[in-house]
């Protein structure tokens, strides 16, 4: 029997047949397949994209899975969104190899790919949009150490283990602890699939297993919030929580002090890059490999400055 992942590869291939045609911009079809809408952070990308296909006139959509761990789905998203023959596609990559296979086939018919958020481990991407999470992550290990006085033990929340941002914002910070902090001890790192509910169960036997655990450092917004749910679940104390993205729920922990900060990103600017390199490639103009929206560290005595605000989202 076929498998389920070969017949639509076959199908993506026949759907892919006829090679992308140039057309005015109001004609243009863009499709943007995101790794999830449960978070607001996506709701911000998703605004970003929208105001570019606004000011530069084209077509968008933009969808993704109901939550991160969904890899089959996206990809039959992906499949369904090339089989419409677009003009450009953006794509940020839950499996940062599953899809590989599915690019190969738009671009070699001709449909530029622009990556967003997360890359693939390929060149099919013309362009990438995205924040340097190793970098970023690298800076939330340096609060961290900061934080806790340069010793004691840590632990990491984390989305995922198999999207680029899972690993390299995993790795980051990991390493920026071995390489610069020979006192703290990075005592585990755990996954919870960038869910609020599993981060906290994950937070909570952490917190079991390590009861003099100095700090906790989660990757992304459900992530971050798992863990302060889990600390407040078990009436945990002392305890320096560094997070990722913002969100409300996120900003209030800061306010309230029991976050200590978070990285935000800019989720805006990656959708409307994202666009705008999409509509950039379809005309054939040279666009950049990598395009660094940029990041910032936010805490409770900068969380109102505009320029931090200006990247932060509800």
């Amino acid at each position: 029997m076929l498998s389920r992942r070969f017949i639509l590869g076959a199908i993506g291939a026949l759907a892919l047949a006829a090679p992308a045609t140039t057309a005015s911009a109001e004609d243009l079809y863009v499709p943007l397949v995101s790794k999830g809408f449960q978070h607001q952070f996506w709701q911000a990308v998703k605004l970003g994209a929208e105001q570019a296909a606004d000011e530069m006139g084209i077509r968008i959509t933009f969808e993704g899975p109901d939550n991160e761990t969904m890899v089959d789905r996206q990809i039959d998203m992906l499949a369904a969104a090339l089989a419409n023959k677009p003009a450009a596609i953006g794509f940020a990559a839950l499996d940062s190899q599953a899809a590989i296979p599915l690019l190969r086939q738009a671009s070699d018919a001709g449909i530029p790919v622009i990556a967003f958020d997360s890359g693939v481990d390929s060149d099919i991407p013309v362009s990438t949009a995205t924040t340097d999470n190793l970098a970023a992550a690298s800076l939330a290990a340096d609060k961290m150490a900061e934080l806790i006085g340069g010793t004691g033990k840590v632990a990491v929340v984390a989305h995922d283990q198999t999207s680029r941002t899972g690993i390299d914002r995993r790795d980051g910070f990991v390493n920026r602890i071995a390489e610069k902090y020979p006192d703290i001890e990075v005592v585990t790192v755990q996954y919870g699939q960038g869910d609020h509910l599993k981060s906290t169960e994950v937070t909570k036997a952490i917190l079991t297993a390590n009861p003099d655990l100095k700090g906790i450092f989660g990757t992304n917004e459900g992530s971050a919030i798992g863990v302060v749910n889990g600390v407040q679940e078990l009436g945990t104390t002392g305890l320096t929580i560094i997070g990722y993205d913002s969100g409300k729920a996120q900003k209030d922990a800061i306010k309230s002090g029991l976050m200590a900060g978070a990285i935000t990103q800019n989720p805006v600017g990656i959708g409307y890059e994202t666009v705008k390199a999409a509509v950039a490639a379809v005309k054939g103009e040279e666009v950049p490999a990598l395009i660094d929206t940029g990041f910032y560290y936010y805490d409770a005595s900068n969380i109102d400055d505009p320029k931090i605000a200006a990247v932060l989202y509800d």
